[in-house]
């Protein structure tokens, strides 16, 4: 076990997995923000050609984490697996600043992605015992340093690409993946042992033994939430997509005579992230206090009831749209900040609930199965993005709406028996 503070501090490695990610974030967030732009304006794709590229690439780097979890738990351990996805995700970056390397840069920031994502935060749930409170808020933490990269990144690697070269803006993201790479390797002696270092040290935990009943059925609970969640992600997503679409070319985004690069509302989710996760955390303590905090699974069916309503914001600046207007900027913000209280309603509580719950041989792994949900809603959502010229805006905006919401209302459905399949044995104390 990692250096643990027995005070209310969280142990130091927790602060070295924080800037590594924020770091790694800030290059993948600057590239998806530059993604679309680049595809339809640089490449001269297709919009729907475009959207499809963007559902794929999104999807993947969400579909290799389990094939990365696997080659953790197995053979590498999380470290090496950390350390491996840095390099490729960095070749990956420098690779997009030339037009003939885009599908190859694509390859190694997919793969990269894939040994990267589900071992740096299982590492965060490594550094503390079974039963410590302070897991969950460590989680919360963790998340605002992935948002404090995706802040910034759009401001910096969008601006760069959008005003002076695409090639500035992909190579910013670059070195930002070897700022992470070097925090990280700094920041090793303050790391939770991996499985793979335990079995070189000769430890032999009991992880050896058949999965029992009560794994099983935790594991089954995980896969029924990751079938609601690819929903969600299908329609959040459409922020790098559709909705980067309508800022270019539906919102008015002159302030003074002075036009605000499109890129830039992707920087106002992450910028939320953090005005939020502190008052939300306050609400949720209040209602604790009361008894009366929503458990893990309900507060994930809030955040996809609130994603769906964010959508039907935008229903009355598509119906001025229509008529070839360009309408306020503050329907879009409205938008964003809605979904954004469903994104912290849904995002960090699944990560918790994987290291909760999965076996320790296995949680690499689940963790990258759990980003596979997000996979098949990265798919799902470049699909759906392909619609965006094919139909009113309107419409569209309804059938994300209706999408969303009814994934929150399948899980208060399913809610019961999925407490049921939990229990309590793993919950750190939180409600499941």
């Amino acid at each position: 076990m990692a250096e643990t503070s027995v005070r209310k501090g969280h142990p130091k490695g927790l602060y070295f997995l924080f800037f590594t990610e924020m770091w790694e974030r800030f290059s993948y967030y600057g590239m998806r923000a530059l993604l679309v732009y680049y595809m339809t304006k640089q490449l001269m794709f297709s919009q729907q050609h475009a959207s499809s590229i963007y559902g794929l690439y999104t999807g993947f780097v969400y579909f290799t984490p389990v094939f990365g979890g696997i080659l953790a738990d197995r053979w590498l351990g999380q470290r090496k697996a950390v350390i491996l996805g840095a390099v490729l995700m960095a070749i990956g970056h420098f690779l997009m600043a030339a037009e003939s390397m885009f599908y190859p840069a694509m390859l190694f920031l997919i793969l990269g992605c894939g040994a990267f994502k589900p071992n740096i935060s299982t590492q965060v749930g490594s550094l503390y015992e079974q039963g410590d409170p302070r897991r969950d808020r460590a989680f919360s933490l963790f998340y605002m340093g992935i948002n404090l990269g995706a802040f910034f990144s759009p401001l910096i690697c969008g601006t760069l690409g959008e005003r002076y070269g695409w090639h500035w803006g992909f190579g910013a993201a670059g070195l930002g993946m070897i700022a992470g790479l070097v925090i990280y390797l700094l920041g090793q002696k303050h790391l939770a042992p991996d499985q793979v270092m335990k079995k070189a040290a000769g430890e032999t935990p009991r992880e050896n033994k058949p999965l029992d009943k009560d794994d099983k059925s935790r594991i089954g609970a995980l896969v029924v939430l990751m079938f609601f969640t690819v929903i969600f992600w299908a329609t959040y997503e459409q922020q790098g997509n559709t909705l980067a679409l309508w800022a270019d070319a539906n919102t008015n985004r002159v302030i003074f005579g002075w036009e605000m690069p499109a890129s830039w509302f992707q920087s106002l989710n992450p910028m939320l992230i953090f005005a939020l996760i502190p008052l939300i955390n306050m609400v949720w303590a209040r209602q604790a206090k009361r008894n009366t905090e929503p458990s893990s699974v309900t507060k994930m069916a809030i955040g996809c009831i609130l994603l769906g309503l964010s959508f039907l914001v935008m229903l009355p600046p598509s119906q001025a749209a229509a008529g070839g207007a360009k309408v306020s900027m503050l329907w879009l913000a409205a938008c964003i900040a809605i979904l954004t209280v469903g994104e912290i309603y849904l995002s960090p509580i699944g990560l918790s609930l994987v290291t909760k719950l999965a076996p320790a041989r296995m949680v690499s792994m689940l963790m990258g199965m759990w980003f596979m949900s997000q996979f098949f809603g990265n798919y799902l959502s470049g699909y759906i993005g392909t619609y965006w010229e094919k139909t009113s805006k309107e419409i569209f905006f309804i059938a994300l709406a209706a999408m969303a919401i009814g994934a929150g209302l399948g899980i208060l459905l399913v809610g019961k028996p999925l407490k049921r399949a939990i229990g309590r044995g793993q919950t750190d104390g939180a409600r499941l």
